[in-house]
């Protein structure tokens, strides 16, 4: 008997940011060369932002990826920026990173952090002369002009925030149709109006949705109710991509895991900065098996993409076993599945 279960897809996530604390960029280039000799993962990501968490630049970080790599998908896990930039220059610097790497690239966008997450977030606002209110409308608008500057025809438009007449953008992205992923995770004590408006957006405008740091329980429910969403809106043929971002450690001793885990995320996001409640939604850290049951939760709940960051200074070797310990098992639990 043949059934229709789809093998879940695994991306790489590459910590950009932690160039800042010893890691060398090449370190993060011969990762993802691993990973795509390895034939396992589908996608190499990385993550975004301006001033509030510097690190590599995304789109000059994939660049250099594009190079490296023939096959992975390349992609940015929740562009915090996205609100910031200018549509026009994106959708020209985008189409042309699609162009140089033969039409791999998926776009993730997000609306980034609020004055209220600290002082870095607040600054970076204020620097790029953007309100706290507006970061929403913008990524609404942004959306929008983007389709519209990667399509045929001239663009004249008088939004909000940008007005166009008859703009030409050239290149074009080689793919006809960029994919764009809506990172979203409404806080639970946001109010059950806030999470079905945050969720309806990724329905009426995204691809597929991101989400990290949240329970399988909590994942299923929201991608059920985006796709229910996405049926209201005509477009449940389009949105089709659960996608996941997963702190992952792999050791058979999990407590040094976990540790060296903590330590990571410390570094890399600030002390303090992550919960204890998020660290265990977030972290699947121990031996394989351990790892595998953890990210089986998640693909029952519906996830297509698990898209995994190693939280450990030997990167390489964390690719490395994840390829050998972890991968295998979905391969096969997958063949078992159709047969």
């Amino acid at each position: 008997m043949v059934v229709s279960t789809p093998a879940p897809r695994f991306g790489l996530s590459l910590p950009n940011r932690a160039v800042l604390f010893g890691y060398s960029p090449e370190l993060l280039l011969q990762a993802a060369a691993l990973a795509e000799e390895s034939g396992m993962f589908d996608s190499v990501w990385v993550g975004d932002n301006f001033l509030s968490k510097p690190r590599l630049e995304a789109i000059t970080t994939l660049s250099a990826l594009a190079a490296r790599t023939r096959r992975l998908k390349l992609g940015v896990i929740c562009m915090a920026s996205f609100p910031l930039r200018d549509p026009l220059l994106l959708a020209l610097q985008w189409a042309s990173l699609d162009v140089l790497s033969a039409g791999r690239t998926i776009l993730g966008v997000c609306i980034g952090g609020s004055s209220k997450s600290g002082p870095d977030f607040a600054a970076e606002l204020a620097a790029e002369g953007v309100q706290d209110q507006d970061r929403i409308p913008r990524l609404v608008e942004g959306i929008q002009l983007l389709r519209q500057l990667w399509g045929p025809a001239p663009v004249t438009y008088q939004g909000r925030f940008h007005s166009y007449a008859n703009v030409v953008a050239l290149p074009k992205p080689m793919q006809a149709h960029i994919p764009i992923t809506i990172a979203s995770n409404p806080r639970t004590n946001g109010g059950a109006a806030n999470e079905e408006r945050a969720l309806r957006r990724v329905a009426q405008l995204g691809d597929g949705w991101q989400c990290d740091g949240t329970p399988p329980g909590v994942f299923r429910d929201r991608w059920d109710r985006i796709r229910g969403y996405a049926a209201e809106y005509g477009r449940l043929d389009q949105v089709t991509d659960a996608a996941l971002h997963l702190m992952v450690n792999i050791d058979a001793d999990r407590n040094r895991a976990w540790d060296e885990s903590v330590d990571f995320l410390e570094r890399y996001y600030g002390i303090g900065s992550v919960s204890a409640e998020k660290m265990e939604a977030w972290l699947a850290v121990g031996p394989p098996a351990v790892v595998i049951e953890k990210i089986e939760r998640f693909v029952e709940a519906g996830c297509t993409t698990l898209v995994l960051r190693f939280t450990s200074s030997d990167q390489l070797g964390q690719v490395q076993r994840c390829v050998e310990d972890v991968l295998p098992w979905f391969v096969k639990a997958t063949a078992a599945a159709r047969v």
